[in-house]
C-alpha cells in the first residue's frame, strides 16, 4: 500500500519540476490516463486468449490475475484453489 503515496509524491515532484522550467506535461493527463489504461488492458490480453479454449481457467485467470492487475489490488487469498 505504501506504493501509491510514493508514486503521488514522485508525480508531484516531476509536476514541480515542469512548473519550475516553464514547460508543460508531455501529455494532457486525461490522454496519459487513457493510454496507460491502454498498456494495462494490452498486457492482458495475451494471457487472456492462450485460455480462451477452458472456460474454467479462463473464469479463474480473469478472477484472480487480470482483475487484480486491472485495478491494483492484491488477489484474492484463495487464489492458488483451482
Amino acid at each position: 500500500m505504501k506504493i501509491y503515496p510514493i508514486a503521488l509524491i514522485v508525480g508531484m515532484l516531476a509536476g514541480l519540476l515542469y512548473g519550475l522550467m516553464g514547460v508543460r506535461s508531455p501529455a494532457p493527463p486525461l490522454i496519459a490516463l487513457i493510454g496507460l489504461a491502454g498498456i494495462l488492458l494490452g498486457e492482458q490480453l495475451v494471457p487472456l486468449a492462450k485460455r480462451v479454449g477452458d472456460r474454467a481457467e479462463l473464469a479463474r485467470f480473469v478472477r484472480n490475475d487480470a482483475i487484480p492487475a486491472l485495478l491494483g489490488v492484491p488477489a484474492h487469498p484463495d487464489s492458488n484453489r483451482p
